[in-house]
């Protein structure tokens, strides 16, 4: 179950990847914006390179690390994309720590093996949900910063967050947004083509990933009627927030990692 990814390429990449996110988590505040940009974009790319080993090798490996490992890779990328719009975003050193951690834990944790995909379609379901679970992540990581800077004003002290409340919680409820519909879309798909997917006489099934991400979306449902209807902002939308990636995180990850880790079925 230990460092199975390719033989030399993987590996190499995946531990380069944890070291240049390891050198700009812990070194973070003393490089220069152009160094800093440099080792970000160097520690992203062979981290995607890390992951398209495990995803395209021969056979292909996904599990609840690869899946929460790509999680981060995206709110990464994500971030990248921001910080050029928002230069003052200031979270980098705790999400190049997050980066070290996904990567590492993919090597302790590769997945399972899939020798035989019942359809050509199953990468693409895989695909919506995933992306649904980085602009989760990325929306969490905006709650966070907004409870932060809130935090800061109520105690009327200087916000670290770099970018202003407003701002926050409107980039925070487009990616909840954004989450929101890719999760309908990955929902809607399971249950319309589950034979399609995954083969004859399986259809949609109430088995716990299926439970935990319908409880999911109703969250989610409820948190942008909130919003929309009654004005559900700051901390009461955040915990909702929470609330419903908490529940979608166990209904992939949670539910893999209980039978890769505990039960050790692979």
């Amino acid at each position: 179950m230990i460092l199975t990814l390719s033989a030399g390429w993987g590996l190499a990449t995946a531990i380069a990847a944890a070291l240049a996110y390891a050198v700009l988590a812990l070194a973070a505040r003393r490089l220069s914006e152009t160094s800093t940009r440099a080792v970000l974009f160097l520690a992203w790319l062979l981290h995607a390179l890390a992951l398209a080993d495990g995803l395209l090798g021969e056979p292909p490996r996904f599990g609840f690390a690869p899946a929460l490992s790509m999680t981060v890779w995206l709110v990464l990328s994500v971030y990248a994309v921001e910080s050029r719009l928002f230069p003052q975003l200031k979270a980098r050193w705790a999400l190049a720590g997050l980066g070290t951690a996904a990567v590492l834990l993919v090597l302790v944790f590769p997945g399972s093996s899939y020798h035989l995909i019942a359809s050509p379609w199953l990468p693409l379901h895989w695909a919506l949900g995933i992306a649904s679970y980085g602009l989760f992540a990325a929306a969490v990581v905006h709650g966070g910063l907004m409870n932060r800077s809130e935090r800061s004003i109520r105690s009327a002290t200087q916000a670290d967050t770099g970018v202003p409340l407003l701002t926050l919680e409107r980039l925070t409820f487009r990616f909840v947004q954004a989450g929101f519909v890719l999760l309908t879309a990955t929902l809607t798909v399971g249950w319309l083509f589950a034979e399609t997917l995954y083969g004859p006489g399986l259809a949609w099934q109430w088995n716990h990933k299926t439970v935990f991400s319908v409880l999911a979306w109703l969250t989610f449902a409820g948190l942008l009627a909130g919003r929309a209807r009654l004005g559900w902002r700051g901390r009461q939308a955040v915990r909702l927030l929470y609330l419903g990636s908490g529940l979608l995180l166990l209904g992939y990850a949670g539910s893999r990692f209980v039978l890769e880790v505990v039960l050790k079925r692979v």
